[in-house]
C-alpha cells in the first residue's frame, strides 16, 4: 500500500495545480527489521479531524483515544512470520496480511501514522502492558482466562488447531500422536487444546489435567512437549526430528505445510481472533466498534479474501 504524508500530499497538489493535471507517484521507505513507522491514508478537515468529521477538541472522544491522536501514531503489536496474517519482508522491511490491513484501518479513521512492532506469543502482552504498543493484532486467540487480563475486540476471524506432521511418520490421527513430543509456540494455548482434545477422545488419561493451570513444559502423560519462541523454529525441528509433530491453528499450518507433511484428521478448538487492548482502555470500546462495522459492512471478509485465508 503507498503512503502518503500530509506535506507530501499538499506539495503533490501545488505542483499539479502548477503544471496543469500532471501526476506524480511516491516511494515507501523500507522499514527496519523490528520496527516500522508509516503514515496512514487519511482525508482530513481544516482542523486535521480524522475523516469522519468527528471533533476530537472539545473532548468527544475519550482520554485513551485522545492520547493516541495527540500523539499522532498508533502502535500495533503484530506477527512477523505469518503469512496472510502478520508478515514482513525480509528485503523492504514493509508487513502484508490481514491483521496489517485491520491495523492500518483503525488508524486510518483516528487520522494517525501507524508504527508496527513485531511481537510473539510470548511478548505480545508484555509490550502491551508496558505500554510500549497500543494494541496487539497478532493471531492472539481470546479465551476467558485472557479476557481478565485484557481486552478484546469482537472476533475478526475464526480458526481451528489442528497437528501438522511429516508424512514419513505414519501419523495421521490423534491417536498416533500418543507417546510422541510435539513444537509448540511459547505462550501458546495450542498444548492445551491438544492435551483437552486426546482427553476427550479417550487417549490419554485426564485425572491430573487442569486447564487453568496447565503448563506444557510440566506435562508428560501420554504426550510432551517442546516450546519454541517462533514458528519457523518449529518448523525446522520437525525437519530434523527434534519433534514428532508441529500444533498450533491452522492457517498459521499452512505456511509450513508442504509436499512431504501433512494435516492429521482432526481439527479441534476453535480459535476466535480479536483486537487486544489495555483492559479497561476506552480505546478497547472504539476498537470495537470499528470490528464490528467492518464485520458488517465486508470490509474483513474483503480483507480475507486478499489473503487466501477462506
Amino acid at each position: 500500500m503507498k503512503k502518503f504524508t500530509k506535506a507530501f500530499v499538499a506539495a503533490l497538489t501545488a505542483s499539479a495545480m502548477l503544471l496543469a493535471g500532471c501526476g506524480s507517484a511516491a516511494q515507501e521507505t523500507a522499514a527496519p527489521a523490528e520496527t516500522t513507522k508509516e503514515t496512514a491514508d487519511v482525508t482530513t478537515g481544516d482542523e486535521g479531524a480524522p475523516a469522519d468529521g468527528v471533533e476530537t477538541a472539545d473532548g468527544a472522544y475519550g482520554p485513551d483515544v485522545q492520547a493516541i491522536i495527540d500523539r499522532g501514531v498508533l502502535r500495533v503489536g503484530v506477527k512477523n512470520a505469518v503469512e496472510g496474517f502478520g508478515f514482513q519482508d525480509t528485503i523492504t522491511g514493509e508487513y502484508s496480511g490481514m491483521e496489517i490491513s485491520i491495523a492500518e484501518k483503525i488508524a486510518e479513521s483516528l487520522g494517525v501514522d501507524i508504527e508496527f512492532t513485531t511481537v510473539t506469543a510470548a511478548t505480545r502482552t508484555e509490550l502491551l502492558d508496558s505500554g510500549d504498543i497500543d494494541c496487539v493484532l497478532a493471531t492472539f486467540t481470546i479465551t476467558d482466562e485472557r479476557k481478565e487480563s485484557w481486552d478484546f475486540s469482537t472476533p475478526y476471524y475464526t480458526d481451528h488447531v489442528t497437528v501438522l506432521v511429516e508424512n514419513d511418520s505414519g501419523i495421521t490421527d490423534l491417536a498416533g500422536l500418543v507417546g510422541k513430543t510435539v513444537g509448540v509456540s511459547s505462550g501458546s494455548t495450542s498444548a492445551k487444546s491438544l492435551v483437552s482434545a486426546m482427553i476427550d477422545a479417550g487417549l490419554i488419561p485426564g485425572d491430573d489435567f487442569d486447564a487453568e493451570t496447565f503448563d506444557p513444559a510440566l506435562w508428560t502423560t501420554g504426550i510432551a512437549f517442546q516450546q519454541y519462541d517462533d514458528y519457523p523454529a518449529i518448523s525446522t525441528a520437525l525437519s530434523a526430528g527434534e519433534v514428532d509433530a508441529f500444533c498450533v491453528d491452522k492457517s498459521i499450518l499452512a505456511i509450513y505445510q508442504t509436499d512431504s507433511r501433512s494435516y492429521i484428521e482432526e481439527e479441534f478448538a476453535p480459535q476466535d481472533y480479536g483486537v487486544a487492548t489495555t483492559k479497561g482502555s476506552d480505546f478497547s470500546a472504539y476498537v470495537d466498534d470499528l470490528i464490528t462495522t467492518w464485520l458488517a459492512d465486508g470490509t474483513i471478509q474483503g480483507f480475507i479474501e486478499e489473503n487466501n485465508l477462506q
